[in-house]
């Protein structure tokens, strides 16, 4: 754009100054002035343009997708992590709640050998096929973690004793099953927390406080109210009949056997404490437990059962079942070794109070109120003792 301007004056007379603007629409080539022609330019050239493609922008947003899965897929395994190590050692609380997840894990087994069990099994050949998987599954997690199966330093003397006394428990509880109505099988078995928490203060000198006390009677008195009820329920079949009478023949016989069991189980709750604190590794006590009676259940089964085949579904069913076992007795184990005997072994009577309550919600038996009298009584024993937690001389 060029202006010029111009003025001229006559007679003394002032005349009007016109400006004119010029437009050149080419440019200036030796450093003169560009001047814009009435086009309209573009802010950015042809070139400049951003090339815009659906394809290239799709495949741009996957990307960011795949990371935000990835970040969660890390984050939900991080909380897993976190959650395994807080219920292993990092808390407190960890041997009461690894006592809780064996309970429930033995809850779960008795849930699943009731729906899925299609083919009658005789019981030693079942505690042969658990005690079997237990022993491979303890001997795979120990060599994973590097720990020597047979260490000269390894902890032998309760080890072996634990074993022993463990096998003869199982051994004589099976026998009772055979002889002797579940429910009072099932009342002589939990009599073991009581004997456990006895023979530990006797062993292991452990203090037993009034709450620990108070809330292993509340406990036993409530699965008395709730084995009382079921076994009057009971209707008498033929077979039933037929143990009743041996009963009366034999009653104290096995009435003792049944108490040994329970004391050989106690005392060996005891042994497994002594030798996983000794090792640092409660996972040898479930393997010692395995090398002895794996082959004592295989050979009370050949000798004093008729061998059955299992099929394939009931294979997969005692396979999965013993797997269970494994990982019960795993956390019974560690919550042994990190809480006191005595306040642990109130936490197993939670298998009897879930056990009732999903007869009662699935509609399996019908309620009374001795039965919810039992479960309330356990459940709130077993409460109080989460709730006032371990001992402070115990952490």
């Amino acid at each position: 754009m060029i202006m010029s301007a111009s003025a001229f004056t006559t007679g003394g007379a002032d005349h009007t100054v016109e400006l004119v603007v010029l437009e050149n629409p080419e440019s200036a080539t030796d450093g003169g002035l560009a001047v814009p022609s009435k086009e309209i330019i573009p802010l950015l050239s042809q070139a400049e343009r951003p090339k815009i493609n659906i394809f290239k922008d799709f495949r741009s947003r996957e990307k960011p997708l795949e990371q935000v899965i990835k970040n969660i897929t890390e984050a939900e395994i991080s909380l897993l992590s976190q959650l395994s190590f807080w219920v292993w050692k990092g808390s407190r609380y960890s041997g009461l709640v690894c006592m809780v997840l064996s309970s429930i894990i033995y809850f779960v087994m008795e849930v699943l050998s009731d729906k899925f069990n299609a083919q009658s099994i005789p019981l030693f050949e079942t505690a042969f096929t658990r005690c079997t998987v237990t022993l491979i599954l303890s001997c795979l997690w120990l060599r994973t973690s590097g720990q020597a199966l047979f260490e000269a330093t390894n902890p032998w003397s309760p080890l072996v004793l634990r074993a022993l006394l463990g096998s003869l428990s199982l051994l004589s509880f099976v026998y009772c099953i055979q002889r002797i109505p579940f429910s009072q099988a099932l009342v002589l078995g939990f009599t073991t927390p009581i004997f456990a928490s006895i023979v530990a203060k006797i062993i292991l000198h452990e203090k037993l406080k009034i709450a620990d006390i108070v809330g292993l009677i509340c406990s036993f008195f409530g699965m008395l109210f709730i084995f009382k009820v079921l076994y009057t329920r009971r209707l008498l079949k033929a077979e039933e009949a037929s143990i009743i009478s041996f009963m009366r023949n034999h009653h104290i016989y096995i009435a003792l056997i049944g108490l040994f069991s329970s004391i050989t189980s106690g005392i060996s709750y005891c042994l497994i404490k002594a030798a996983a604190k000794a090792s640092d590794q409660p996972v040898l006590t479930v393997f010692s437990f395995g090398i002895l009676a794996s082959p004592a259940t295989g050979i009370c089964s050949f000798a004093f059962e008729e061998f059955v085949l299992p099929s394939r579904y009931s294979l997969s069913l005692m396979l999965i079942l013993g797997t269970l076992s494994f990982l019960a007795e795993v956390f019974l184990a560690r919550g042994l070794q990190l809480e006191k005997v005595g306040k642990a072994v109130n936490v197993q009577f939670t298998e009897v109070a879930l056990s009732q309550l999903w007869g009662i919600c699935t509609s399996r038996m019908s309620w009374s109120f001795g039965q919810l009298a039992g479960c309330l009584l356990i459940l709130i024993s077993v409460t109080c003792t989460m709730y006032i937690g371990p001992d402070k001389d115990n952490e």
